[in-house]
């Protein structure tokens, strides 16, 4: 598990580095200010290495040019900025992904941050920059005891990075939001990629409750408390198992004289089912030992509210998980029981393994009766059946407000964490009607995705409220330019630019 970069920043100054970074435009030249600091020898040198290639500067597009002439580094490498189209829709932070998939062996890089007239180099570029390299950077290896290293572009260490600017002042003053934002991605994905012997739901708690020490109001129910509250529905998914199940909340008080302290907390819940075997209704042993990923909802709202809380975000928000292990012992629920939820609807079971929205629907109702939240956003690993409508690379998105979809659609369009909203309607709640109970926890095999969400909304009330299906994107999704883990830690920064961009005071 490593955080593998160091990154500072400075004025642009050309000084000893494994390796080099400029940035070039789809003309192939070499930016006049990246010249006249490397000079004319090594210039030359470039410009013949780019020729060979034709290397066209295409965003995204690298070249690696091994000891040039003239220089005093072991590679520099030459980064496709684009034409102009490109150059204004620059992904920043993907940039900075593909930057580190180049370091190969370097153990210090010095990126000289200046290109074309028309391409933005602020501070908030650099931010972001930095925050792709850091995500790319990441691995999880702590239970590794022999490194051995399986991707070609990956550094050994610690690797001291140098963004050179002019912005640079600007640069150190917004740095704290990337790296608050890095930090929360980080620690969603180690959490995901935690085994699940060693993360059962009190060391999950246990790891939540650190966040006090950025200022995080944490309160731990246990099963004693939940049981005279009333979560039934939670407890039943984990009655089976020997590891007690917890709830955690996490409150942030950023907001204070802020508007939003007027119209209640934004509250964010996740699913954290720390390993799901199916129960009674068990998986298939294919494929099982992903179910370690199931808490993949809660992990996201444990990063969220390190990210806010470490760059002390103008806001007040509830982060919410509930920690269950579902397990096909002689205690745990069957098929054919039916449970009363906090909010005293009867459930029946239909299938064991449909568990994710009995945990949720009971701290859904808890977070709306204790804090009467102006929004609430939940996200779980809920059904297999988001992946069959979307792939990997869209969460299902299912709310009762328009306004707050649209939101966070843009949220997800800004951070490449992209949502994609889908059907709730009376014909699909009709699905989970029982006749034995108010509901059931399945509606069957067609739009599996739709009821359980469905079901969701019975919790919520008059409550803005959005679910956010994310089995398809929180773990095992395509590797992309800022993301080689198993674990994506997918929804931190989604979120975060939600929270920013609307509900900030």
């Amino acid at each position: 598990m490593s955080d593998a970069l160091k990154i500072a920043y400075s004025a642009p100054e050309l000084t000893k580095a494994g390796s080099l970074v400029l940035f070039i435009a789809d003309d192939g030249h070499i930016p006049e200010a990246a010249r006249k600091l490397i000079g004319s020898t090594a210039t030359q040198s470039l410009k013949r290495a780019i020729e060979a290639e034709e290397f066209k500067g295409k965003a995204r597009a690298a070249l690696t040019v091994t000891a040039p002439h003239g220089l005093d580094v072991e590679r520099v490498i030459l980064i496709g900025i684009g034409g102009e189209k490109d150059r204004k829709e620059t992904d920043y932070v993907r940039l900075g992904g593909v930057i580190t998939g180049r370091f190969g062996a370097a153990k210090s890089v010095n990126v000289l941050f200046f290109g074309s007239a028309d391409w933005r180099v602020d501070g908030a570029a650099a931010s972001d920059l930095a925050l792709g390299m850091r995500l790319r950077a990441y691995r999880f290896d702590k239970y590794q005891t022999k490194k051995r290293e399986k991707d070609a572009d990956r550094a050994t260490g610690t690797v001291s990075v140098k963004i050179g600017m002019s912005a640079h002042l600007d640069a150190k003053k917004v740095a704290k939001s990337g790296e608050s934002i890095a930090d929360g991605v980080i620690l969603a994905r180690n959490l995901v990629n935690e085994p699940p012997n060693v993360l059962d739901p009190v060391e999950f708690a246990r790891r939540a409750s650190e966040l006090s020490k950025l200022g995080v109001e944490i309160t731990v129910l246990d099963e004693k408390q939940l049981a005279k509250i009333g979560m039934r529905a939670l407890l039943g998914v984990g009655q089976g198992s020997s590891k007690e199940s917890r709830v955690v909340i996490m409150r942030w008080n950023g907001a204070k004289a802020a508007k939003s302290t007027k119209t209640g907390p934004l509250a964010i819940i996740g699913k954290g089912v720390v390993f799901d075997t199916g129960g009674i209704s068990i998986k298939p042993a294919g494929g099982m030992e992903d179910m370690k990923g199931d808490m993949g909802g809660a992990a996201c709202v444990v990063g969220l509210m390190h990210a806010l809380a470490a760059r002390k975000a103008k806001v007040n928000v509830i982060g919410a998980i509930g920690l269950v292990e579902n397990m096909p012992d002689g205690n745990a629920q069957r098929p054919g029981d039916i449970v009363t939820s906090l909010s005293g609807q009867t459930i029946e079971i239909i299938n064991t393994d449909a568990e994710g929205r009995l945990v949720l629907g009971d701290v859904l109702w808890y977070v709306k009766e204790q804090f009467k939240p102006s929004l609430m956003i939940d996200l779980a690993t809920l059904t297999g059946a988001v992946l069959v409508a979307l792939g990997q690379d869209n969460a299902g998105l299912f709310s009762n407000d328009d306004t707050l979809s649209e939101r966070l659609y843009a949220a997800g369009v800004a951070t490449g964490e992209t949502v994609w909203r889908l059907p709730l309607a009376p014909s699909y709640d009709k699905m989970i009607d029982s006749k034995f109970a108010d509901m059931k926890n399945t509606g069957g095999r067609y739009a599996g995705s739709i009821t359980a969400a469905q079901f969701l909304k019975r919790f919520v009330g008059e409550t803005p409220w959005a679910h956010l299906d994310i089995a398809g994107t929180a773990m095992g999704s395509p590797e992309s330019d800022i993301n080689k883990s198993w674990g994506s830690g997918w929804g931190v920064r989604l979120l975060d630019r939600f929270v920013a961009d609307y509900y900030e005071g």
